[in-house]
């Protein structure tokens, strides 16, 4: 059981704590060999293949040193990431790095505004 705290009414856990999960599925941040990093709900993996749903390309991000501690923290500096639209489901192949998020990270990469061109 994750610890939190009730504090009139409002839930709080601790920001290291993994995020909330979407219909029993885990935020996570995905690293290919190839085809870049991702972020969004895991459904499967078979090997080096995942499948995903809600799922942003986290193509450049700033105010984060590394994917780490952008799966722990998030960024820093919003405005100047560049994360385009999230998809529906996609099928990610080449995969090499799976991390956990926290609800911090989960938060602050859903709310970079959508990059666009």
């Amino acid at each position: 059981m994750k610890p939190k705290v009730t504090i009139n009414g409002v839930v709080y856990v601790p920001k290291n704590q993994p995020a909330a999960s979407h219909d029993g599925l885990e935020y996570k941040i995905v690293r290919t060999d190839k085809a870049g990093v991702f972020a969004g709900y895991v459904e499967s993996r078979n090997g080096a293949e995942i499948e995903m749903v809600n799922v942003r390309r986290l193509w450049y991000w700033d105010g984060a040193a590394s994917l780490s501690q952008l799966a722990m923290e998030g960024v820093s500096k919003p405005d100047n990431c560049k994360f385009p639209i999230e998809v529906d489901r996609m099928t990610i192949l080449g995969v090499i790095e799976i991390l956990n998020c926290t609800q911090q990270a989960q938060n602050s990469i859903k709310g970079v505004e959508i990059w666009k061109r």
